[in-house]
């Protein structure tokens, strides 16, 4: 077996399009590999079921930034001061105790009793939106409803106000995307940054005068008595504004792709509805928009699986490397409606197990149930090399997704014989 690069270069249009082959190599050289990024960080990226398992709880691994050492903040750093401190101390990036005392304030609004009560509301929410497009023709799914989608069933869940909601610019979510202080776009990456301080500011001295009882108004509540700081205040706000929905797009979008490419399963599953909660599971396993956690750090020079990792190195688990791996799933690489157990971690694991789960899966299928009842003939309107993948390091999901829909006749064929698992058919 041919010598890899090291590090790894976990970059670039093609990966992005596909990691899945490199994914599989990776596997069958070992749990743990040194990778590099765009923006030219290091980090040790594990890559197995087993092992992603046991890194996800692993109470040697921390995710507070002051773990990280001198040659991880040169670069990893990417949000420049002032930002950097006041939004980044959300969830993701703290450990208990402080982790559970933030995370129990938000946990009451996404309770699975509490966000399934919603369900009748979000699928109007959906309806509306599909209400808005012709009876047949041609759309595209990001723009026309996995943008929009989300974003309107998060407003209703946390309390976001209707003209907050009209104001929020969807551009701000790239400001989870790295660029680098010698990057052409840095300014522009800055003013978003800017632009979403003075919001998140404006939404907060709303709320204060307000006194409603809804979960933003909750977390300025603890602001104002001191349960948290300023800034864990608006970095919770940015964590649920940035990641509270665009993952959820991005999960519509590789849903949805993976559909296309799977004419025979997307038919099934437009002819049966009752399959919907197993094939919302089955599609996180096999495509999943959070591709990679965020850092964790060891305090001290430790033993992962075998490789020794310096202090303050960042540690990544690859979540879609862990659900493609075959000694965890049969057939990893087929898609299976039937595939139970299904154990996946598309959600994470351990203490950081994403706390909007239950939302998402119900937005998953209201959106997936929606699409396919309404959009009747689904197929793709523009070859597979014509999508683009988002450049972010962390996530996956296309940026426009064209489709037909309608009476079939003058889209894309399907080719003959099995259907391919790289490719949606071409027009």
């Amino acid at each position: 077996m041919p010598a890899l690069p090291d590090p790894v270069e976990l970059y670039g249009a093609e990966y992005k399009r596909d990691p899945y082959p490199l994914y599989a190599e990776l596997r069958a050289r070992g749990p743990v590999h040194r990778v590099r990024f765009p923006s030219g960080v290091c980090a040790w990226l594990v890559t197995g079921y087993e092992a992603a398992h046991q890194a996800l709880t692993d109470a040697r691994l921390g995710k507070h930034h002051s773990r990280g050492n001198a040659a991880w903040r040169a670069r990893a750093s990417i949000m420049p001061e002032p930002q950097h401190s006041q939004l980044q101390v959300h969830l993701l990036h703290q450990d208990p105790p402080r982790h559970t005392a933030l995370r129990r304030l938000i946990t009451d609004a996404f309770a699975p009793q509490r966000v399934e009560a919603l369900r009748q509301r979000f699928e109007e929410l959906a309806g509306a939106l599909l209400d808005a497009l012709p009876e047949q023709g041609t759309a595209d799914l990001v723009e026309a409803f996995a943008a929009r989608f989300p974003f309107q069933v998060l407003a209703e869940v946390i309390g976001l106000p209707r003209e907050f909601a009209d104001r929020f610019d969807r551009d701000w979510g790239k400001v989870v995307q790295p660029v680098g202080p010698g990057d052409p776009g840095r300014p522009a990456y800055e003013a978003r940054l800017r632009g979403l301080q003075r919001y998140i500011a404006d939404l907060v001295a709303h709320k204060r005068r307000t006194h409603d009882a809804d979960l933003l108004a909750r977390l300025v509540a603890a602001g104002d008595d001191g349960r948290i700081s300023r800034e864990e205040l608006d970095s919770m706000i940015f964590q649920l504004l940035v990641a509270g929905q665009e993952p959820v797009t991005n999960q519509i979008t590789t849903a949805l792709v993976t559909l296309l490419r799977h004419p025979e399963h997307l038919a099934q599953l437009a002819g049966r509805p009752e399959l919907l909660p197993r094939a919302v599971e089955e599609l996180l396993r096999y495509d999943s928009a959070f591709e990679l956690t965020t850092w964790r750090f060891f305090a001290e020079d430790a033993d992962l699986h075998g490789t020794r990792i310096p202090a303050g190195d960042s540690v990544i688990v690859s979540l879609c490397a862990a659900n493609r791996d075959g000694r965890r799933f049969a057939d990893p690489d087929v898609l299976d409606f039937d595939r139970s157990p299904n154990p996946h971690l598309a959600f994470g694991h351990g203490v950081h197990f994403c706390p909007g789960a239950a939302l998402a899966r119900i937005e998953l299928q209201v959106a997936l149930g929606a699409l396919l009842r309404r959009l009747p003939d689904l197929r793709p309107a523009v070859p597979e090399e014509e999508l683009r993948w988002i450049p972010a390091v962390l996530a996956r999901g296309v940026d426009r997704l064209p489709v037909r829909y309608g009476p079939a006749g003058g889209g894309c064929p399907v080719p003959p014989g099995p259907a391919s698992e790289t490719q949606v058919p071409a027009c």
